[in-house]
């Protein structure tokens, strides 16, 4: 999720009946500190890559933010009080994240594997409005804020539940129609009932889409996997490339050659159905063999 939206949720939050000006402040703050990593992106979109949503992320940093956040405002005063509300807004910004198809690394730093539900899209429409609705409505009706607060939750979870619901049905429909060894389902932008999708088997990868209204799967690309291509290789030894594929979750690449230059893409097959160059990592090869360039786009 973006953090406008984490700012709305912990907003949404301190509408649920806490009155002190400082609760907000502490609520706000916390529920936007894990993407502090943001940072990064000033040492390069593929460092930004490899550290954002890690060590932030992780159940050491929800248990040591929150302490200091209390330290900051607690002025020896209200000490726990506040340090618990963060780790609310802590908590529920890092589950928001985790439900999406951008991995977290939850469990660093004891685990760096990045998990994720894949249940709903990194920016959903529904969820920021919303909130941003509940935050207006609880502004100018400050009688039934707690009111409009709770429902405003309820209706969240419900969300997120009917997706999980959705999710898992999806999943099953896939496994009845496709033999595979692993299967992947993740969410599409502004859809329920249709679900992009990776099955995995040995050296092949399949994608498309699986729609329970119409009940289809519908096949994109079929992708063989070519781990020994010398330019491969040679381009996973450069630091943008290391720093993608400890993000991507489905990494592919290709080589594609022209008259001066071979050019290795890789790309995280589990974003693949958005239009255009996107989640795409290129490294460029003289025809001496030697790097010229290597980026990553978002």
């Amino acid at each position: 999720m973006d953090p406008i939206t984490h700012g709305l949720a912990g907003t949404t939050i301190y509408n649920l009946g806490f009155k002190q000006r400082t609760s907000f402040w502490v609520l706000l703050l916390s529920s936007i500190a894990p993407d502090f990593d943001f940072i990064t992106r000033l040492w390069g979109a593929d460092v930004f890559l490899r550290y954002h949503r890690g060590i932030s992320h992780g159940i050491l940093a929800l248990f040591v933010v929150p302490i200091i956040i209390g330290i900051i405002f607690s002025h020896k005063k209200r000490f726990f009080y506040y340090s618990f509300l963060a780790f609310i807004g802590y908590s529920v910004h890092l589950f928001m994240d985790l439900t999406n198809q951008y991995g977290t690394r939850i469990l660093s730093p004891l685990d760096w594997y990045q998990y994720s539900l894949d249940l709903i899209f990194i920016f959903d429409p529904y969820i920021t409005l919303g909130l941003l609705l509940s935050v207006i409505l609880c502004k100018f009706n400050k009688k039934r804020a707690i009111t409009i607060a709770l429902v405003t939750v309820f209706l969240l979870v419900a969300y997120t539940g009917s997706r999980n619901y959705l999710h898992d049905r999806t999943k099953e429909f896939l496994k009845e129609r496709m033999d595979a060894n692993t299967y992947m389902v993740s969410p599409l932008p502004n859809d329920f009932l249709r679900w992009w999708f990776i099955a995995k088997s040995g050296n092949e990868m399949k994608t498309g889409f699986a729609d329970l209204f119409t009940q289809r799967i519908c096949m994109q690309e079929t992708y063989l996997i070519n781990d020994k291509d010398p330019f491969i290789k040679l381009s996973e030894d450069t630091k943008v490339i290391k720093n993608y594929i400890y993000f991507a979750r489905y990494p592919y690449a290709e080589v594609k050659m022209d008259a001066k230059n071979i050019t290795v893409v890789w790309r995280d097959l589990a974003y693949s159905f958005l239009p255009g160059e996107h989640f795409v990592a290129e490294v460029i090869f003289g025809s001496d063999g030697k790097v010229i360039n290597s980026y990553f786009k978002f």
